[in-house]
């Protein structure tokens, strides 16, 4: 219980400290919501149209920092986001709430499939260590990783969708605005959402081979696991029961880091793609300076981490009670 309050104390100041970030960032930037909206005019309107448009967003002089900082926290607990700066009058919430499902679907689920997929090959390879898998597989896929997000994600529009025209180039759908819930709306989302979801798969997977593959090494070596294989017990129950579940424990942490870029959409895949996500929302929030939707999705991205992190402990915890008395 003292370890589960702990973790909820830290969750709690963590997500504050967060919050009042949150807000002092984006008024840190070069000028302002107002000035990027006077510029879509090249100048026509006179200063007193600055000074208007300041006034009815709430900036500038016209509303001291502290009050916008109290009514920031109060309209973050209550959910109320506001209204969208750059988007007309629609309000964040919408936004966000008609962006998140697409990258949940996409980023989330490559992230879940390059996870799994990594670790069960990180975990063999260790276990076979010095065999053809691990001369082969481990060095391909750092390879792999190493390239950017946008260059794989252009070379596969390139050689899958260009050339070999097997899959959209762009786009969620082929019309976002007729969506269904039908056979045939699903198979065009799906169409769309493979070149982007090989991108983020094919570029994160070796870094989960290669930290599981150097935690089950130093896992193998340990006298229970000698014991395990002493007693005769099967290799694979050894290999996912004794080694593999150790093994893993200092990924979690790492997997649950990486849920950040579910909210925030992997913002470079979703700009090559033009996929209708929440990390091209943000890029264009940041070219914006749309104040209240930059703050409402560095706070879910935030939101998440920190809940994704708070359950990675409890799970740590629960599968090696030594980490619970420790803390």
């Amino acid at each position: 219980m003292r370890f589960l309050v702990r973790r909820l104390g830290f969750l709690l100041v963590a997500l504050w400290a967060a919050l009042t970030v949150n807000f002092f960032i984006p008024r840190l930037m070069p000028g302002n919501p107002a000035e990027a909206i006077l510029a879509q005019f090249h100048g026509r309107l006179n200063p007193a149209a600055l000074k208007a448009i300041e006034a009815a967003l709430g900036i500038g002089k016209h509303q001291s920092l502290v009050t916008s900082y109290v009514e920031y926290l109060r309209n973050t607990l209550t959910g109320n986001f506001g209204i969208s700066f750059s988007q007309g009058n629609a309000t964040v919430s919408s936004l966000i709430s008609r962006a998140l499902p697409w990258s949940l679907g996409l980023v989330g689920i490559s992230t879940v499939i390059g996870f799994v997929l990594g670790t069960a090959i990180g975990g063999v390879v260790a276990w076979r260590r010095g065999g053809t898998l691990d001369n082969v597989l481990p060095p391909t896929f750092i390879i792999v990783s190493a390239f950017p997000y946008f260059w794989v994600g252009l070379l596969s529009i390139w050689l899958f969708s260009l050339t070999l025209n097997w899959f959209p180039s762009l786009g969620g759908s082929t019309a976002t605005s007729t969506l269904s819930w039908s056979w045939g709306s699903f198979t065009d989302i799906l169409s769309h959402a493979v070149l982007p979801a090989f991108t983020i798969v094919i570029t994160s997977v070796g870094g989960w081979i290669l930290t599981m593959r150097n935690n089950m090494i130093t896992v193998v070596a340990e006298d229970y696991v000698k014991m395990a294989r002493a007693k005769g017990l099967k290799p694979r129950r050894i290999l996912w029961q004794y080694a593999g579940r150790n093994a893993l424990l200092p990924n979690l942490t790492g997997f649950a880091m990486s849920l950040g870029f579910v909210i925030s959409g992997a913002i470079l895949v979703e700009y090559v793609f033009n996929y209708p996500g929440v990390g091209f929302l943000l890029l264009q929030a940041v070219n914006n300076e749309d104040y209240p939707l930059m703050q409402a999705l560095f706070f879910l991205i935030t939101v998440v981490v920190l809940v994704a992190i708070f359950f990675s402990d409890i799970a740590t915890a629960f599968l090696d009670p030594r980490t619970r008395n420790n803390r």
